[in-house]
């Protein structure tokens, strides 16, 4: 996860890290500096409007093939087939659902209301992963982002990944057929390891006159490319699981999600972003998240972050900033020491301004950062 970099007064920089708890409760003091936040919280966002954008398209495709058919058979027939089609509901919904998610995207007025929506959406794509899909539909409900989160999308996945680990291959199969073209492109193996595994059931059944001719129809396009696989065929009941964890990460790629979810990918980047090693010291301050033992179990797999040894200094008074006069972030990502804009405070009944920038803001909007 890419961190902007705290920008000080002057070029004598260091390196500063703003407390988490404090930038979720102070609220920013300009619609540019909100636009700004808003850009680098969209940064892991991807899969929020790519998701349903794929699900359009792949609904639209639908679509397409179906009018297709009609005008083949009966070209005075095209409108009407065209009209009654109900995948042109479905795609109408697919459309309402990004708009929804775009305007979502777009509203920098409210931030701490659009963080509080988007944890809720993290959780519910966490859920859905994991299977827990009645519990992340209550939660969806209940704070009302149905249509920012991929619940029927899942549904989908949902079938599959049950037909597997019920051994049956039919529902994934019949997903194979519906994305062939793009599976194809993708170069994925999916299919073939399917076809390969229900040739494995039947010859574990001993029903070997079906088995060969199953691999003549549906394995033999395959000899030329998969031979290896072919050969060593493995007949092991952990190979279901393995088609399971494979149709995930089809299924993730073909909606452009990411294959982790995001909840994992916001914690090891925020944890990795401030693990240093005095957050294992036991004089670590009780601010910093990873002085709580169980964020420290969570961040002892990941890397420390980057650390700079150099001094922070004051723009406005030239003193050095640390624990004793530690320095407060302006909504404009300007550095400063509390000494300096304490006493600008005081003489300005509550005002701070930028001198660099200019910007004017109340000292209840500035967030307190510490040094690592």
């Amino acid at each position: 996860m890419e961190q902007q970099p705290l920008t000080n007064g002057n070029s004598g920089s260091g390196t500063a890290t703003t407390t988490a708890g404090s930038a979720a409760s102070v609220a920013p003091a300009t619609t540019t500096s909100k636009l700004s936040q808003l850009a680098e919280s969209l940064k892991l966002e991807h899969q929020l409007l790519r998701v349903p954008f794929e699900h359009y398209k792949k609904t639209i495709r639908a679509t397409h093939r179906s009018v297709e058919k009609e005008v083949s058979s009966v070209i005075s027939a095209v409108s009407d087939a065209a009209d009654g089609d109900p995948s042109q509901n479905d795609a109408v919904e697919q459309l309402n659902s990004l708009v929804s998610r775009l305007q979502e995207s777009a509203d920098a007025e409210n931030l701490a209301e659009w963080n509080k929506t988007r944890l809720n959406r993290v959780l519910v794509d966490y859920m859905l992963r994991m299977s827990y899909y009645d519990t992340a539909m209550k939660l969806a409900e209940t704070s009302n982002i149905r249509d920012l989160v991929d619940i029927d999308v899942f549904q989908e996945a949902r079938r599959v990944i049950e037909a597997l680990q019920s051994r049956d291959v039919a529902p994934a199969l019949a997903w194979c057929a519906e994305n062939k073209s793009r599976l194809k492109k993708s170069k994925s193996k999916f299919e073939f390891q399917l076809r390969l595994q229900e040739f494995i059931e039947l010859v574990r059944a001993e029903n070997n006159m079906r088995a060969i001719t199953y691999a003549r129809k549906h394995l033999a396009q395959w000899g030329s490319t998969h031979m290896k696989e072919l050969q060593r065929a493995l007949f092991e009941p952990k190979q279901w699981d393995f088609l399971v964890d494979q149709f995930k990460q089809e299924f993730c790629k073909l909606y452009g999600m990411t294959l982790e979810p995001l909840l994992n990918i916001f914690l090891q980047a925020g944890l990795s972003a401030l693990k240093t090693p005095f957050c294992y010291e036991d004089d670590c301050t009780k601010e910093d998240p990873l002085s709580q033992e169980s964020f420290r179990k969570l961040a002892l797999p990941l890397p420390f972050s980057k650390q700079h040894h150099s001094k922070l200094v004051c723009y406005i008074t030239k003193e050095l900033m640390d624990t004793e006069n530690p320095p407060l972030v302006l909504p404009n990502g300007y550095v400063y020491s509390t000494k300096a804009l304490e006493d600008m405070a005081r003489r300005n009944n509550g005002k701070i301004t930028c001198p660099r920038t200019g910007l004017v803001c109340s000292y209840t909007d500035l967030v307190k950062a510490y040094i690592s």
